[in-house]
């Protein structure tokens, strides 16, 4: 029975969000306790793996953030290539609504923290920090609703986020690149080289790509740019049909899914997001830095999203999702104000001091939070999926009979 339970929880859709929250609520617990001195000395703890006085040396915190959040990507680059290539993105008059909602789900929030930390130069570097979505959180909370939401907002807020991980994505290579060591980006060539030549040659077997794939990590990392494209990168070298009709991509995707949901995720939000409560004031909450990232999240993406999504439907551009009012349309757009992950991450990039990140985590967790409450109670309070269509059908029940 209890065997039956835990597999019934971890095939939901709310499970990874589920998750998520539990090893965030445990961060903050450790971190406000007297285990926090073991948990910070964990993670500043350096771990080395060298050959010949050459190699990799760094921190626990970064073997996460740069090493176990590269194989998060390697999934979220799966899942792009699958989509481009099969699914939702094939067709680019679907991409169009949830793609111009994305664009301004990252602008708006953006905005909003440049110019609550217009006067702090220190900050700037932040301002991609409220531009994220994250996707297994927000999914998990639209899980949560129940059938109340119709199957089209949920397509429609998984293209959004897929989109909008893309362009955190391209933001990270563009923006979040420190200096650069050109020798290694050119040695980095070499293993990008080996595998085109095997897509070339229909070499579809997954384990050479994969240590290509790892090769390619190690010089990338060393080079400056952001080691964690590397994991994208390798993802659409990843065939999707192999010469006897399998899909190695699907079966990479589908192997790596539980681990990274359940395993590499939730150790990335404990080991990111413990927030020390300890001396911190009201002043500290509303201060630009937290302040700038949390209405980014709140009022950015709800700006954003459901602004680009009504001008596109009210100029005739686009329509709305089958079956969805605009109340579930604005809960959505709360829900993508869920950054989390992505956030806490490139948080992480923008912020190296304690203080600062620190201030990112109250941000992040308190915009996050919010947005998932109102995102939740908007969708519960919104009319159920199967009142919504009645209701379209009503509307376009004359139009049909006036086309007989």
């Amino acid at each position: 029975m209890l065997l039956r339970k835990l597999e019934q929880f971890f095939d939901s859709e709310a499970s990874g969000g589920i998750v998520l929250m539990v090893a965030a609520v445990a961060a903050m617990f450790v971190a406000n306790s007297s285990l926090y001195p073991l948990y910070d000395g964990a993670l500043s703890s350096y771990f080395s793996v060298t050959l010949g006085g050459e190699g990799l040396s760094k921190p626990l915190i970064l073997w996460i953030n740069d090493g176990l959040m590269a194989v998060f990507f390697l999934l979220v680059g799966l899942e792009l290539k699958r989509e481009l290539l099969e699914g939702k993105l094939k067709n680019p008059r679907d991409v169009v609504l949830p793609g111009m909602a994305a664009v301004g789900g990252m602008f708006v929030p953006a905005i909003i923290y440049f110019t609550l930390n217009l006067s702090s130069p220190e900050t700037h570097s932040g301002w991609a920090i409220p531009a994220a979505t994250d996707i297994a959180f927000a999914l998990g909370i639209l899980a949560l609703v129940g059938d109340r939401v119709p199957s089209s907002l949920k397509i429609f807020l998984l293209t959004l986020a897929i989109l909008d991980d893309l362009g955190a994505i391209l933001i990270i290579a563009f923006f979040y690149t420190s200096e650069l060591h050109l020798d290694y980006l050119f040695l980095a060539a070499i293993p990008l080289l080996i595998m085109f030549l095997m897509n070339r040659a229909g070499i579809h077997r997954i384990a050479p790509l994969i240590l290509m794939g790892t090769i390619l990590w190690v010089l990338v990392l060393k080079s400056g740019v952001h080691a964690t494209l590397a994991g994208v990168i390798t993802a659409f070298f990843i065939p999707l049909k192999d010469k006897w009709g399998k899909s190695p991509l699907h079966a990479l995707e589908h192997a790596l899914s539980p681990y990274v949901f359940f395993v590499i995720v939730p150790i990335f939000a404990f080991a990111n997001a413990g927030v020390v409560l300890t001396g911190v004031t009201l002043a500290d909450v509303f201060s630009p830095l937290p302040l700038g990232i949390a209405l980014g999240l709140i009022l950015g993406k709800q700006i954003g999203v459901f602004g680009i999504t009504w001008l596109l439907v009210k100029f005739g551009v686009a329509r709305k999702p089958f079956g969805a009012t605009w109340m579930h349309i604005y809960g959505v757009a709360a829900l993508a104000g869920i950054g989390f992950t992505m956030s806490l991450f490139i948080g992480g990039l923008s912020f190296e001091d304690a203080f600062h990140m620190n201030e990112v985590r109250i941000g992040v967790l308190s915009g996050s939070v919010i947005s998932a409450i109102i995102g939740f109670t908007v969708l519960k309070l919104a009319p159920s999926a199967k009142d919504a269509k009645g209701a379209e059908d009503e509307i376009l029940s004359p139009a049909v009979h006036a086309s007989h």
